[in-house]
């Protein structure tokens, strides 16, 4: 029973303090969430909290406040994360919904996850090298001109113009496609390249043909030119800590420019709709010890790239979590559907 009302402490301490960015003292508790107990009781918690380092005293007669150690807590006995208002869910689909192309779902999504958090987004583009191949077009804009189109699980689209050497016949433009199709798609991209590679060995007229198809298409393949691309929005939104967060904006500023910084302080894309929090110093920098990132992967089946929100580790985190997976939910049925 103390431990559940401690709990219930915290928690309200947690929640105060993100609120009104002052220290949480134990009559206010008792006037604004209802804990059915004497301030006495509530500072004999608090103490022991303080005890225990879930939470510090900043100053001598102030209240507390919570410690990394207090916010992994709360983090962590969250039953449920917070649900999205349909209002909510109605922005984020018609902001996305509208999307016509994977630059367009990037940027959107991380536009309209740091308008919802008020924090700043960062999306990492697709990892082409765990995309599947979905389709391989293959059209003929003349008899000795053909248009191939790569469309990859991860929603990118690739086209190449081949020009042959002579005329190819309609069937034999249409047995190479089906033949191509055949071996490469829904297969992952490593995959997909070397069944591509196999097609040189059979019986399809003309080799030559097959062979400069086959080699284009391994080459769009092998770009990886997104692989560390990252996308960043709500910048601006760190003016609004103020003094609090001022230690830890310049370092954040410089990380915001540097990608492979970025990519590692995202960590790597979770599959299953799993929601990470990595609050202060569980970070991969002791410079953005004040930071936390709340992440998830996205993606049509494993997930593919990093989405997530870095701030001040004093944050409303069932919100931000709340909508990290929702836009991460929504880009991943966008990338499967298109």
């Amino acid at each position: 029973m103390q431990e559940d009302r401690r709990l219930a402490v915290l928690r309200a301490i947690v929640e105060d303090y993100v609120a009104t960015e002052e220290p949480v003292g134990s009559k206010a508790l008792v006037e604004r969430h209802g804990l059915n107990v004497s301030p006495a009781t509530i500072r004999n918690d608090m103490a022991a909290l303080e005890d225990e380092g879930y939470l510090a005293q900043p100053h001598t007669s102030a209240g507390r406040v919570p410690t990394d150690k207090g916010y992994r807590l709360f983090v962590d006995r969250l039953t449920t994360v917070k649900a999205m208002s349909a209002a909510e869910k109605r922005a984020i689909a018609t902001f996305l919904d509208g999307a016509v192309d994977l630059d367009d779902v990037v940027h959107r999504s991380v536009r309209a996850l740091s308008q919802l958090t008020r924090q700043v987004a960062v999306v990492q583009y697709p990892t082409l090298s765990r995309s599947t191949v979905r389709h391989v077009e293959i059209v003929a804009l003349t008899p000795s001109r053909l248009l191939l189109v790569l469309i990859l699980s991860s929603g990118r689209v690739e086209q190449r113009v081949v020009e042959l050497d002579a005329d190819l016949a309609d069937d034999d433009l249409a047995a190479l496609r089906s033949r191509v199709n055949l071996a490469a798609t829904g297969e992952q991209i490593a995959l997909a390249a070397t069944a591509l590679h196999g097609l040189l060995a059979g019986d399809l007229p003309p080799a030559p043909v097959t062979k400069v198809v086959v080699d284009t298409l391994v080459d769009a393949m092998s770009d990886h030119r997104s692989d560390e691309r990252i996308a960043v929005a709500g910048t601006a939104n760190l003016a609004r800590f103020g003094d609090s967060f001022d230690s830890a904006v310049r370092p954040l500023l410089e990380a915001l420019e540097e990608q492979v910084v970025l990519l590692k302080l995202l960590g790597e894309a979770t599959s299953g709709g799993a929601v990470t929090v990595r609050i202060g110093a569980e970070g991969p920098y002791e410079e953005l010890s004040s930071t936390s990132v709340v992440q998830t992967g996205y993606g049509p089946d494993d997930a593919l790239a990093s989405i997530g929100i870095v701030g001040p580790t004093r944050m409303d985190y069932p919100s931000t979590m709340a909508a990290v997976r929702a836009v991460a939910r929504y880009v991943s049925r966008i990338l499967d559907e298109g």
